[in-house]
């Protein structure tokens, strides 16, 4: 451990993070040090990694796998580094490779997909507090830097708070509580439960960041007021909008454009930037089903950038003959609509299809006073 002393809880928070009120997620393939750039440049106040898995990370054999998931550079801070693990002597092997390069460390108990069932970490450990807490606690005692976590909610807000005590007590110095529980995912995702955190924020004493239902910039202030936290994290809304901490909603050609070159200076693997592109560009592929097609395929950057620069063409024109750009709209639920060449949300159905937008011209920006489903 380092000489200097380990900042803890709302120090750590103040003087390490600066107080950060916007909050880069966490994404698997899409939270590169690439997209933190992007991000950071239109708002984002700290940033994760992307989830790694300390097993894999740890594996001389798959140095590749470090490549791909690890890289970062001078300015790329506040940096929170995000594991999943479920050996404590294997995450804190993973965890000493990167203390000296970011400004804590992060255990993911949040992740409820299938592959996390499988491998047996994410919100498949929630059950398993004295696990969890020998996970966090190796790290309180081993690292120069603090150790963070990110968990899912129990139905029973009760719960929550004994497990979200249990985590603080163990050593976590913040705490990121995504307001759904683990069976919320994919065609099941639903509303996040603001409350539930409201009441994990009163009952702890380390700053807890809000995740879950911001889909617009007004959102996270109503967040803010709703559950107290110190900061919220978006993800959703981040991939389908990076300028969403800006509180802007530009052409989704120039957010393209913004990416890709800085993918030039920052190696990026190629499957992250089609992943990106496919969410930035969402709304506007349907319109365009051969450029889809197309990006599904290609290899290489210079490609990406071709159809890009194609894509923005046929948009710019259609924006310019378009007065759909000075109407502000709102389907029959109330949601904001925009042109189809604006960064916007990814707004669901239970079904999980994107909602059938209604299209009502409507005199004010305000964002309806709706929780909605991140």
């Amino acid at each position: 451990m380092s000489s200097h002393q380990k900042l803890q809880g709302y120090e750590f928070y103040r003087k390490v993070l600066g107080s950060a009120n916007y909050v880069l997620a966490p994404m698997v393939d899409q939270s590169e040090y690439a997209w933190r750039i992007l991000s950071r440049r239109y708002g984002a106040q700290v940033c994760y990694t992307p989830m790694i898995h300390a097993k894999m990370f740890c594996d001389e054999s798959n140095k590749q796998y470090r490549t791909d998931v690890w890289s970062t550079g001078k300015y790329d801070r506040p940096l929170i580094v995000q594991f999943c693990a479920n050996d404590p002597e294997i995450l804190l092997k993973a965890a000493l490779k990167v203390q000296a390069q970011c400004d804590a460390v992060d255990l993911n108990l949040g992740c409820p997909q299938h592959i996390a069932r499988r491998g047996h970490y994410g919100s498949f450990l929630q059950d398993e507090w004295n696990l969890i807490f020998n996970l966090i606690n190796i790290l309180h005692k081993n690292l120069s830097i603090p150790v963070t976590a990110k968990i899912r909610v129990f139905p029973e807000v009760e719960k929550t708070i004994k497990y979200a005590k249990m985590i603080e007590s163990a050593g976590a110095q913040l705490l990121t509580v995504h307001g759904r529980v683990r069976e919320q995912k994919g065609h099941k995702t639903g509303l996040a439960d603001w409350e539930q955190i409201r009441k994990v924020k009163e009952a702890l004493k380390i700053p807890v960041i809000s995740n879950g239902n911001i889909l617009y910039f007004e959102d996270i202030q109503r967040c803010l007021d709703a559950t107290g936290a110190d900061g919220i994290m978006s993800a959703e809304g981040n991939l389908y909008n990076p300028a969403i901490f800006a509180g802007i909603n530009p052409p989704v050609w120039q957010m393209a454009k913004e990416y890709l070159e800085i993918c030039q200076t920052v190696p990026t693997k190629i499957s992250y930037i089609r992943g990106h592109l496919f969410k930035i560009y969402r709304p506007a592929l349907p319109y365009h089903t051969d450029i889809r097609e197309q990006l599904a395929k290609v290899n290489t950057l210079e490609e990406m950038f071709t159809l890009s620069e194609e894509l923005r063409k046929r948009l710019m024109k259609t924006a310019e003959e378009s007065k759909e750009d000075s109407e502000i709209r709102k389907d029959e639920n109330g949601f904001k609509i925009f042109p189809y060449w604006i960064c916007q949300p990814n707004v669901r159905t239970e079904s999980g299809n994107s909602k059938k937008k209604k299209e009502e011209t409507i005199e004010s920006n305000i964002v309806p006073e709706t929780l909605q489903c991140e």
